[in-house]
């Protein structure tokens, strides 16, 4: 069972930039995402989210520059979203790290009404939460 502990998703700079870009607010929240891997269609929870990415609870986290679809069902939605992400980073079993294993995935190609449906989920939810 997941357990949240507290970390956050960082996102990694494009080659040709020498500045990072400033952090999206991000959102601690378990969502159920769908992605295709080696070993076929799995299902996992996204336990980050942000406009600009996810980080994806697995044991099983692809390899990182993975362009990978995904399906990300957001609470009041009737369809899934479906976008397209890269992998970043990932955190292997059993070694010690800040997150639970997984792997963290940066949004690529989303058209601005995606963003948008996203950004302002995680705002309203922000808002809706109640301070840690």
């Amino acid at each position: 069972m997941y357990e949240p502990r507290g970390g956050a998703l960082l996102m990694a700079d494009s080659p040709n930039t020498s500045t990072p870009h400033p952090r999206a607010p991000r959102l601690e929240y378990e969502l159920p995402v769908a992605y295709r891997s080696v070993s076929g269609f799995v299902t996992d929870w996204a336990v980050n989210l942000s406009k600009g990415g996810l980080y994806i609870n697995t044991d099983k986290p692809l390899a990182v520059d993975t362009v990978v679809r995904l399906l990300v069902t957001l609470p009041g939605a009737h369809f899934p979203v479906e976008l397209k992400g890269r992998v970043t980073r990932t955190n292997a079993v059993g070694v010690p790290a800040p997150q639970s294993p997984g792997m963290a995935v940066e949004f690529l190609d989303v058209d601005e009404d995606k963003r948008t449906r996203i950004a302002e989920f995680v705002e309203r939810l922000r808002s809706e939460l109640p301070p840690e």
